[in-house]
């Protein structure tokens, strides 16, 4: 077997692999259930990644079980073999989950077991067998809210917001005074609002306009093709109407709208802002304003950027452009700061916080922040990155190497985050004065990336000195 595993389709099972799963289907049917499911542990271990025989081996033990006592442990509680999954899991993870189907054949929808099984999973990158582990949880022990929550965050890092929407709204059914729940089931279906109706590109008014009324009177506005003049002329009409009428909602988002197509970003913004306002607590309308404020700030500091650049002496330019960045970076640490405090379990919305507090400049407090978004395995390498780079900025260089090589420790391929890694860890050996280490991560890239920055330059100059 390769050491890369990959999830794949029934088309992709090689033949003989196939004809076992056949077999295995067939004797599921027949409800011979025991046959089924050892046919099912014979196709995982030639293709491991085939989650659809974990599904039908659950499917086969859920029906075998079914009407036992159910057992407080697995096989009649002998947890000392699941005890040592753990650590098998992070030398042979391939062997850890074989190991636990063994183990799931007689409590299919025991929490620990599909756990590990999900964490085994995720080492391997295989996102969708780690996700049925959960999921079989949430089927068959809904009241395991704990691993609810684990799923839910799964789906959100995936960019799942309506499969996390729907795992939070089973949690609150199972415990309606679980507030992070109940949070996170807003936020998930603003989320998957965003996505559908492509908030963060609306390119026309009908991205931004929620009943089909709406839509049907500014698609003929559209069909139109309005040039900058015309949408002028139609945002003076507008304004005409909102001096009588404030307090419409559809007026103020049409006017937001125009103003967004204009690329008038500050007006955008501050409209958006007073639809939300006007709304019932519309968080689609709450993130469009986040968003215009954004691009807002954004257009002002790349205006003075261009502005100090093009007048390099202008002192007094400079300090402004430093006043707007600095003003910028507080405000991006207060609104991830209370994110955090909205959600503090939320291990990416933590990584947030590290990240504009590492950009503010303050450092130590980004520590402890990054410290426990690694718990995210989603997000881990990019936490561990940045956290060697904010330990390098405290010249604390031999916590900055450590964090670097655990990142790189669960890395296998040569992606272009593998060689991120590389190299920033060679920049620290050459500050530590150590070349030759620095050189073997230089050539690391050098093997595989000749063009990657100046790693061909620096491992070449090695040559020649």
């Amino acid at each position: 077997m390769s050491e890369e595993i990959t999830e794949l389709t029934e088309a992709e099972l090689p033949a003989n692999v196939k004809a076992l799963w056949l077999k295995a289907q067939s004797a599921f049917e027949l409800k011979n259930y025991t046959y089924a499911i050892s046919l099912c542990h014979a196709v995982l271990k030639s293709e491991p990644g085939f989650y659809d025989a974990r599904k039908l081996a659950r499917n086969a033990a859920a029906s075998e079980n079914s009407g036992k006592k159910k057992k407080k442990g697995l096989f009649g509680g002998s947890g000392l073999s699941l005890m040592k999954i753990p650590a098998m899991g992070k030398k042979d993870p391939v062997g850890a989950m074989a190991a636990l189907e063994t183990e799931l054949v007689k409590a299919p929808f025991d929490g620990q077991a599909n756990d590990l099984l999900f964490d085994c999973a995720l080492r391997l990158n295989l996102l969708n067998t780690a996700a049925f582990a959960l999921e079989t949880v949430r089927r068959g022990s809904p009241e395991n809210t704990k691993l609810l929550h684990k799923l839910a965050e799964h789906y959100l890092a995936r960019d799942m917001p309506d499969e996390a929407s729907a795992v939070y709204n089973d949690i609150v059914k199972q415990d309606a005074a679980d507030m992070d729940a109940v949070k996170g089931a807003k936020d998930a279906t603003a989320r998957a609002s965003m996505k559908k109706q492509k908030w963060e590109e609306a390119q026309s008014f009908r991205d931004v306009l929620k009943s089909s009324d709406e839509s049907a009177e500014q698609e003929n506005a559209n069909r139109a093709a309005m040039t900058r003049d015309q949408m002028m002329e139609k945002l003076e009409t507008l304004s005409a109407a909102y001096a009588g009428d404030n307090q419409n909602l559809s007026l103020v988002k049409d006017i937001a709208s125009l103003y967004e197509q204009l690329e008038d970003w500050p007006n955008a913004y501050s409209f958006f802002q007073y639809a939300y306002d006007l709304s019932d607590k519309d968080v689609a309308l709450q993130s469009k304003a986040a968003y215009m404020k954004d691009k807002a700030a954004e257009f002002q500091i790349s205006e003075l950027k261009k502005g100090v650049e093009a007048d390099p002496e202008n002192e007094e330019l400079r300090q402004q452009y430093e006043a707007v960045m600095a003003e910028r970076t507080g405000e991006q640490v207060e609104e991830a700061q209370q994110r955090v405090d909205r959600n503090p379990t939320d291990p990416q919305l933590r990584y947030e916080l590290g990240l504009a507090l590492y950009n503010s400049g303050d450092y130590s407090a980004a520590i402890p922040h990054l410290q426990q978004a690694t718990r995210n395995p989603h997000i881990r390498t990019r936490v561990l990155l940045l956290l060697g780079r904010t330990f390098k900025a405290k010249d604390m260089h031999d916590l900055a190497i450590k964090q670097l090589s655990d990142a790189l420790a669960d890395l296998v391929g040569m992606d272009g985050t593998k060689k991120e890694v590389l190299y920033e860890k060679g920049l620290i050996h050459e500050d530590m004065g150590d070349k030759e280490a620095a050189l073997n991560s230089f050539k690391q890239i050098y093997e595989v990336d000749y063009g990657y920055r100046d790693v061909a330059q620096r491992v070449e100059q090695s040559y020649s000195s």
